[in-house]
């Protein structure tokens, strides 16, 4: 008789993991990356919100279909870099600030991509500027078991529009093993009183892990840009009991690292939070901050690099984003006994 046991780990490439070997040994890595104002190039939104007029060919970015192209052909370019320095494409790319469903289509078909096995996830959310999260995923890797988006603002007593938290579940093929996604962008600091909308969020994303944590899966990964840093107190409402994440996020912070520079300093407020199952059986894992060559700037107001945004206030620069991507691997190993 046959016993599979599955265990999970968290691995860095490099652990020498072959896929698909005779031990069953399998790797799945997610990335997430806030892609900055991921918008078509149409004035067409129904509901007419500032940013899509913006963003159009006759707005004030002058965002056409020639910039549009060339963002989307730096994404797939970033995805394959991915593929060269992490051993493969990402089996999951969570996404922020995507505009519709129209240009992640344009993404996956008038790319490179086109010769992948990406499909997409998105749903419109209430946000005023017109901005969602997204997920691609790898079709022959995971077969998405269900998705829904998870409305923050009308979840509170005091009613406001931000982005809508998406959760996806999937099994992934090669384990059977199922495992919960949930993609987030909190709201921004702008304002004198915008801290209770990102606890709002945290209150509202640690009510559906706890949901899906009974109902689904306990195998649960929170990614997204949270607009606040690892060290902030609210972060408790998502790590504190004993069903609380780990937040991946906490070692890198401690070193200084981050996703998004301001006035010379990093900050890291895209993460990675995780459940307990999902822990590394070896301590020291953590997630990785991509610092991809193609995608930096010298800063020259201050010593050091900095993301390429595809704008620099008006002026048009073909970068991609001011945040640099994220990056998770987790290992499943399956190791077969005789009874």
């Amino acid at each position: 008789m046959m016993r599979i046991v599955l265990l999970i780990c968290l691995v860095s490439f490099g652990a020498g993991l072959e896929h698909g070997s005779e031990q069953g040994r399998d790797t799945l890595s997610v990335l997430f990356w806030n892609l900055e104002n991921f918008f078509d190039w149409k004035a067409d939104a129904p509901d007419g919100n500032s940013s899509d007029k913006e963003f159009s060919s006759s707005g004030l970015r002058h965002w056409n279909r020639n910039r549009f192209q060339t963002k989307c052909n730096a994404i797939a370019k970033t995805l394959f870099w991915v593929e060269e320095t992490e051993g493969s494409l990402p089996d999951i790319v969570a996404a922020a600030e995507v505009e519709n469903s129209f240009v992640l289509r344009k993404l996956l078909s008038s790319t490179a991509l086109r010769k992948t096995d990406y499909r997409y996830v998105h749903y419109d959310s209430p946000d005023p500027r017109g901005i969602d999260v997204a997920l691609l995923y790898r079709q022959s890797r995971l077969e998405l078991l269900g998705s829904e988006p998870v409305e923050v603002g009308t979840a509170t007593q005091e009613k406001f529009r931000t982005r809508d938290i998406l959760l996806a579940t999937f099994r992934a093929i090669s384990s059977d093993d199922t495992l919960a996604v949930l993609v987030n962008h909190h709201p921004s600091k702008y304002g004198s009183d915008s801290q209770w909308k990102r606890v709002a969020a945290l209150e509202r994303l640690r009510s559906v892990v706890d949901s899906v944590r009974t109902t689904v899966t306990e195998r649960i990964i929170a990614t997204g840009d949270f607009n606040d840093t690892p060290d902030n107190e609210a972060f408790d409402i998502l790590t504190s009991g004993r069903d609380g994440l780990e937040n991946l996020a906490v070692p890198l912070f401690r070193k200084g690292l981050g996703t998004i520079r301001y006035s010379g300093k990093w900050d890291l407020i895209d993460q990675f939070l995780v459940s307990h199952q999902l822990l590394p059986d070896i301590p020291g894992r953590e997630m990785k901050i991509l610092r991809v060559p193609f995608l930096t700037v010298k800063d020259t107001a201050h010593s050091g690099e900095k993301p390429l945004r595809t704008y620099s206030g008006p002026r048009y620069i073909g970068g991609v984003s001011d945040h640099c991507p994220v990056f998770l691997q987790l290992c499943s190993e399956r190791v077969r006994k005789e009874e």
